[in-house]
C-alpha cells in the first residue's frame, strides 16, 4: 500500500511541476519558441541535447527558445495538441498521433538514420540463447519475462510487437500472459541486464551507444535479433508559427535544422548528441506505414 501511495504521489508531484512549467510567464509568451521531446532516454542526456539545440535555434533565428521537458510520451503529444509546445522531437508513432490530433501540424525534418531505423531484441545471457537471423526465431522467447520500453514508443514497443505478431507471438505467450513497460530504452537494457526481465526490445542506436559507452549496463546481455528497416524519429512543428513570429519563420526554422553542419564545431556537438551526421527532408507521407501498423495494433483508433 505504501509503495502504491509513493508512486501515485510521485506522479502527482511530477505532473504538477510539468503543468507549472507550461503555465509559467515564459511559456505563455507567444514570442518564445517552446520545444519538447519524447522522454525516450535518461533525462540528463535529453536536457543536455535539447538545451544545446535550443541555444543554436535562438542564435540563428534570433528568437527566444525554451526547452520544456515532459514526463512521458502522452504528455508530449498532449502538450503539442494544446499548443503548449511549438516544435517537438517525436518518434514515428507519437508523431503520427500528434499530427492526427493537431490540425496543420508540419513535419520539419528527420535524421539521416531515421530513414532506415531498426529495433533490437536482447536477452539475458543466463538464457544461453544464440542470436537469430530470421523473425521466426522469436518463438524462442515464449514463456519468458519480456519488457518493452514506453507503451507509445515506435522502436521500443510498436515495431517490436508488430514483428512478434508477424512471427506468431502474442502478448499472452509471455510469462504470466503479460509484458512489462520500462518507460525508456536505457531502462529496458538495465532491467534485462539485472535479470529482472529475461528479454526486451529497444532502439538499436541506444543499444549500440550503451555497448560502447556503458559496458557495465550490457555485460549480462546478448543481442538476439535486429529488425528490418522502418522510419522513425522526426521534428514536428505547429502550423501557426509564421503568424506568431514572422512571415517565412517556419521555412527559416526548417532551413536551420537542415543546415546543421558536422564540419561546424558547435553544430557537430548537436549532431553527435542526436547520433546523426545531418538532418534531412521528411514528409508526413513517410510515416503512413507507421500509422497503418499503429491502427492494426490499436495504438491509433
Amino acid at each position: 500500500m505504501n509503495k502504491i501511495f509513493i508512486n501515485i504521489k510521485k506522479i502527482v508531484v511530477t505532473s504538477t511541476i510539468f503543468f507549472a512549467i507550461l503555465s509559467s510567464p515564459l511559456n505563455a509568451n507567444p514570442k518564445v519558441l517552446k520545444i519538447g521531446a519524447i522522454p525516450d532516454q535518461n533525462q540528463e542526456v535529453l536536457d543536455k541535447r535539447f538545451n544545446l539545440f535550443a541555444k543554436e535555434l535562438a542564435k540563428t533565428l534570433d528568437v527566444k527558445v525554451k526547452y520544456i521537458p515532459v514526463i512521458n510520451y502522452v504528455a508530449a503529444v498532449t502538450g503539442f495538441r494544446a499548443n503548449d509546445l511549438d516544435l517537438v522531437w517525436f518518434g514515428g508513432l507519437s508523431g503520427v498521433q500528434a499530427r492526427l490530433q493537431t490540425p496543420n501540424a508540419i513535419v520539419i525534418a528527420q535524421r539521416d538514420i531515421d530513414k532506415e531505423f531498426k529495433s533490437v531484441f536482447i536477452v539475458n545471457k543466463k538464457l544461453k540463447l544464440d542470436s537469430i537471423s530470421n523473425k521466426n526465431g522469436l518463438k524462442k522467447l515464449k514463456n519468458l519475462r519480456f519488457i518493452f520500453g514506453s507503451e507509445n514508443s515506435t522502436s521500443g514497443r510498436l515495431m517490436p510487437e508488430y514483428y512478434l505478431n508477424d512471427a506468431g507471438i502474442k502478448i499472452e505467450n509471455f510469462k504470466g500472459k503479460r509484458v512489462g513497460f520500462s518507460g525508456s530504452h536505457d531502462a529496458t537494457i538495465a532491467l534485462v541486464n539485472s535479470g529482472a526481465f529475461d528479454a526486451g526490445a529497444l532502439n538499436k542506436q541506444v543499444w549500440e551507444n550503451n555497448l560502447k559507452n556503458n559496458p557495465k549496463r550490457t555485460k549480462n546481455v546478448n543481442l538476439f535479433w535486429i529488425t528490418p528497416d522502418y522510419v522513425d524519429y522526426h521534428w514536428v512543428a505547429q502550423g501557426n508559427l509564421d503568424n506568431r513570429f514572422r512571415k517565412g519563420f517556419t521555412k527559416e526554422l526548417k532551413s536551420t535544422i537542415l543546415n546543421l553542419d558536422i564540419k561546424n564545431k558547435e553544430n557537430k556537438k548537436i549532431l553527435d548528441m542526436f547520433n546523426a551526421k545531418k538532418f534531412i527532408e521528411a514528409e508526413s507521407s513517410d510515416y503512413k506505414n507507421i500509422e497503418v501498423i499503429a491502427r492494426k495494433l490499436k495504438k491509433i483508433r
